[in-house]
């Protein structure tokens, strides 16, 4: 404390002097033209004349805190963590809370302590360019309607919370049972608050006296509100809303006619789910805050959502801002339009320039416990033939664009279902957590697929493998592939052409540099299209939601087709 006072005081030289910025101060929104003086990792001081053992000139650039996505799951990317960290933090990323859902429901913890130890190893000097919140996944599995590869129940959430390595409790996704007062969902909810630990929401559509029941349990965030109406009645009941903008989803729309100049600090910037080709080509939440302001939200209150809203939300100490005794995690910027990032400081490192990351991110950790993870039984052609009573079929409808689906009906004649030549697509979800033979089989209308099939081992949220086809034989094949690599992307043809990308960590993400990963899921996803996808879907990441069963309306599980509104299995086949 003595040497950072001395440092203030211009007693001593600081370890680091950014000159020449204009620093913006998210409290009060004014910009202030200066110096930035750092002492151990510190802003120490904000002025003129400070004398630096390292200085750095930002030429009149705009110094603003690090970013910090409020929620994000990086297996969404496919990347490893270290090639996530490569894209992202060039692009002003200081800071992320972290929800491992994915690789958990997978792996079990040991897939979160795998993402923990990879990011920790990270380093400029002696310096980690990125804070990582880590948050126990509250679950694993999300609903008991399918087969994921763990269990986490009340009581191990409790010994795990306690642990150092957990920051808080993950996304709340099974708001029907905290609302029903299930008891295993109240345990692992006392677990947090009991020992002063954040909850992370989850709750399409929850409004009235749902959305009171939801928070009474103390749950912080919401990065699923369907309309600016829900986002201020949130907003209005002591949540934080998450203003999300990922590869699949964002509600950038909803935030412009929620926000104003009073509420705008209970909004924060969040990205949930960002593939590795939109965090190379558009950047991280750089690319939320370009998007946010050309939507009509001033930039003042969009770098605050970024940066001091996530920092307080989640009590991230000396964090969010730039001022004395905050860490210096500092992005020097163009403007409060374009926000392109030219320099990123982590605690006065530099560890990014001009989009490329000066930290060593080639080396992969991989141990056991994330590899071989796709375990299937047998699976033949046959395995995924239907057989019709003469009644109607159940259909998935997938809104344009979107994660949420429609139920339709199509006639059934009697005997073996032929879908080629039809609308119609066959889908199913194949378990590969412990080759328990489980086989879910629907009906997808309108996918435009055709001529073979297509596989993918990523399955929000127990991640078994979707398989969509008009050929049963190319079905089949596909799942052959995606074991044989450990987890993927793959695709045949009816004429017997194939292609795979592995997914070698958990089924989930490559040990591939983000170049390869960029370029192989486009290669694989326009073959995909070239057979007929429509524009309106995303050939392979649409199925990834296909089994999201927390999600309206009609999903598939390994276990059969489920309807969240009734909140039950439904048959394929209504006679």
């Amino acid at each position: 404390m003595k040497h950072l006072i001395d440092c203030a005081m211009k007693r001593e030289p600081c370890d680091l002097v950014i000159k020449n910025a204009k620093i913006f101060n998210v409290y009060t929104g004014e910009i202030e033209e200066g110096e930035l003086a750092v002492a151990d990792g510190r802003i120490v001081g904000i002025g003129k004349d400070y004398r630096g053992e390292r200085e750095y000139d930002a030429k009149g650039l705009i110094a603003l805190p690090g970013f910090m996505d409020a929620h994000i799951h990086i297996e969404s990317s496919m990347l490893s963590p270290e090639a996530w960290a490569a894209l992202a933090v060039p692009h002003g990323t200081t800071g992320i809370v972290a929800d491992p859902h994915e690789i958990v429901n997978v792996c079990g913890v040991s897939g979160a302590e795998y993402m923990a130890e990879a990011f920790s190893r990270l380093r400029v000097g002696d310096t980690n360019p990125l804070t990582v919140c880590m948050q126990l996944p509250s679950c694993v599995p999300a609903t008991p309607f399918e087969t994921s590869g763990a269990i986490i129940d009340g009581r191990e959430t409790e010994f795990e919370l306690a642990r150092d390595l957990f920051f808080g409790l993950g996304e709340m996704m099974n708001f029907p049972a905290v609302v029903a007062a299930d008891g295993e969902a109240i345990e692992k909810l006392t677990s947090a608050e009991e020992l002063g630990k954040p909850v992370d929401g989850h709750a399409p559509g929850v409004t009235g006296d749902r959305l009171n029941a939801y928070r009474c349990t103390g749950v912080l965030t919401d990065h699923e509100s369907l309309s600016a109406r829900e986002c201020r009645e949130k907003v209005a009941r002591g949540m934080y809303v998450q203003i999300r903008c990922g590869s699949s989803v964002n509600n950038l729309a909803d935030a412009k006619d929620a926000v104003d100049d009073y509420n705008y600090r209970r909004y924060l910037l969040c990205s949930d789910d960002k593939n590795a080709a939109d965090l190379s080509s558009r950047g991280h939440i750089d690319d939320a805050l370009r998007r946010l302001v050309r939507a009509g939200v001033s930039p003042r209150h969009a770098v605050a959502m970024a940066t001091l809203n996530v920092a307080e939300c989640y009590h991230i100490k000396d964090s969010g801002a730039l001022a004395p005794r905050c860490f210096a995690d500092v992005v020097l910027v163009d403007d409060l339009t374009t926000f392109k990032v030219e320099a990123v400081f982590k605690r006065g490192e530099l560890v990014a320039e001009r989009g490329v990351a000066l930290f060593d991110a080639d080396e992969r950790y991989l141990p056991s416990a994330v590899r071989g993870t796709v375990q299937v039984a047998d699976v033949t052609a046959e395995d995924f033939e239907i057989e019709c009573r003469g009644g109607k079929l159940r259909a998935i409808r997938i809104a344009p664009h979107g994660l949420y689906t429609e139920e339709t009906f199509v006639p059934a004649p009697k005997g073996r279902l032929a879908v080629k030549g039809t609308d119609l697509c066959k889908l199913a979800v194949v378990e590969r957590h412990f080759a328990t033979g489980n086989l879910g089989l629907g009906l997808v209308e309108g996918y435009g697929f055709r001529g073979g099939a297509i596989g993918i081992s990523v399955a929000h949220d127990s991640h078994n493998l979707v398989i969509l086809g008009d050929d049963e034989e190319a079905m089949a094949r596909v799942v052959a592939l995606l074991e044989q690599a450990g987890g993927g992307m793959a695709l045949v043809s009816s004429e017997g052409a194939e292609d795979v990308f592995a997914l070698d960590i958990a089924g989930l993400m490559s040990s591939a540099p983000a170049e390869e990963v960029v370029r192989r899921t486009d290669e694989i996803a326009k073959k995909a299209r070239a057979m007929g996808v429509k524009d309106c879907y995303e050939p392979f990441m649409t199925l990834v939601f296909l089994s999201l069963a927390v999600i309206p309306k009609l999903k598939l599980t390994d276990r059969g087709l489920f309807d969240l509104e009734k909140y039950s299995f439904v048959p394929l086949e209504e006679v």
